[in-house]
């Protein structure tokens, strides 16, 4: 239990910018499960809730980043998949 507790303060002191998708994600975690616990002063929830939706915004950024790589996939005239390119390049063709 201590070294959750531990985990969950190193979080909260990292940058959201440092930290890899998994990491915000169980920050975000942390801050939902206290948030949810009803033991918080109003004033921490309202720090906790602002930094749960900047850690919200990041993971989405993340997973949108990531289905573009996904979509970023070429496909031949026959629709298999022949190699993938930068998400942000234009198609070649």
């Amino acid at each position: 239990m201590l070294r959750s507790m531990e985990e969950g303060s190193n979080a909260a002191s990292t940058a959201i910018t440092d930290m890899t998708f998994e990491q915000a994600l169980a920050a975000l975690e942390q801050v939902v499960r206290q948030l949810e616990s009803g033991d918080v002063p109003l004033d921490e929830s309202i720090n906790l809730y602002s930094r749960g939706e900047e850690l919200r915004k990041a993971c989405q950024a993340r997973l949108d980043a990531a289905q573009a790589r996904i979509e970023a996939i070429v496909q031949d005239g026959d629709g298999k998949a022949t190699g993938t390119r930068p998400f942000d390049s234009e198609p070649q063709g």
